[in-house]
């Protein structure tokens, strides 16, 4: 696995061919991290991943007292049509066991959270949509009472110039 991080580091491009597969540095910014990804079979091309890190907390969180800055992202390989060979390392490898390790934010519940929003913002969208539509129609029809009006008002001054 190869990182590209930041120029401002020394070294920044790192390489790493064992788990765990992950770099440790300290800092303070925001940059893109370029995320290559090597596989163990030569037929398989190698996948790029881009993943914004965020080495700061917002001025919201230290007014919470949130002390650790967690930022995660949950990226997922899907393999359409990987080769035999690829096939067989990825459903005979016994599962990576680097301890007990947790994350801070349980992503199932995240899309959870997410689809509501959603569901409540379409709502929203629909009653908003709903609320013009019919702001749109008062408005047309206040537009063909006034030409109405003036229809009648410039019949009254042809009438009143003859």
């Amino acid at each position: 696995m190869h990182f590209r991080l930041h120029e401002s580091y020394a070294n920044s491009n790192r390489v790493v061919v064992k788990p765990p597969y992950e770099v440790t540095e300290t800092g303070w910014g925001e940059f893109e991290v370029i995320i290559k990804i090597f596989f163990n079979d030569p037929n398989e091309k190698p996948v790029t991943i881009y993943h914004l890190l965020k080495l700061f907390q917002s001025e919201t969180d230290i007014m919470l007292g949130k002390k650790n800055l967690v930022i995660e992202y949950y990226d997922e390989l899907v393999f359409q049509d990987p080769s035999a060979m690829l096939q067989h390392l990825l459903t005979t490898q016994r599962p990576l066991t680097l301890g007990a390790y947790k994350h801070e934010n349980d992503f199932e519940e995240k899309q959870q959270k997410t689809l509501k929003n959603i569901v409540s913002a379409k709502s929203k969208i629909r009653q908003e949509i709903s609320e013009l539509n019919e702001r749109l129609k008062q408005n047309k029809d206040a537009i063909q009472k006034f030409k109405e009006e003036i229809r009648k008002l410039d019949k009254q001054e042809e009438k009143l110039d003859l």
